[in-house]
């Protein structure tokens, strides 16, 4: 698994220049980590373990935060503080992961690291990321029928995120991804739309019935 990992590394010392994003820099690194992982049968582990030194230890402690992503602090510091901090609390391979990123001065791209991992495991497991803004929360059944459609037309397994905006103008608002639909799809999906603003409509008047036949 370290072997793995280091021989990684060579590969994104040839492959980076300063002047990359960081969004570039946490897709590869997270493209990486998940290939190693996958490769162990560890990627669910790992990703878990990732989200957590996340949550909590970064969001927490910014102070550390700080430290690792400092680059005035020489690699064998961080490194000393990476053993005393995580060793025996995460697995050897994430703790080499982040002996990696320390060694190539990537600390400080750790939280978007976690996120693009997050992102590329979705992506590996045919899924994408459903934002669903709505005026009131969708039924269980509106939701699975929504799920249903946009599965339907994409060929990927949509995870959904709900918000409620009682003040959304229109009802519903359906983002996939950074996905554009054309014509053809958007119509496709208006007649779920429909009916997600339709039971938007009725449960708007019924709470009005309700207020008014207690007055």
């Amino acid at each position: 698994m370290t072997t793995d990992i280091h021989a990684e590394d060579a590969r994104f010392a040839a492959e980076f220049s300063p002047d990359v994003t960081v969004e570039r820099v946490a897709a590869v690194y997270a493209e990486a980590l998940l290939d190693v992982a996958q490769a162990s049968g560890l990627a669910e582990a790992l990703i878990e373990e990732l989200s957590d030194v996340v949550r909590e230890v970064l969001d927490p402690r910014p102070d550390f935060e700080a430290i690792l992503a400092s680059s005035v602090i020489p690699h064998e510091q961080k490194s000393q503080v990476l053993r005393r901090v995580f060793e025996g609390r995460l697995s050897q391979p994430l703790l080499d992961f982040l002996q990696v990123l320390s060694r190539r001065g990537r600390l400080d791209c750790l939280r978007a690291i976690a996120r693009a991992v997050q992102e590329e495991w979705i992506r590996r497991q045919n899924q994408i990321r459903v934002k669903v803004r709505t005026a009131i929360a969708l039924s269980p059944e509106t939701v699975a029928e929504l799920k249903s459609a946009i599965q339907t037309l994409l060929k990927q397994l949509p995870i959904i995120e709900q918000r409620v905006e009682p003040d959304l103008l229109g009802g519903v608002v359906i983002e996939v991804g950074d996905t554009v639909f054309d014509a053809s799809v958007a119509a496709q999906l208006e007649r779920v739309r429909k009916q997600i603003i339709d039971r938007s409509a009725h449960e708007i008047q019924s709470r009005r019935d309700r207020f008014r036949y207690s007055e």
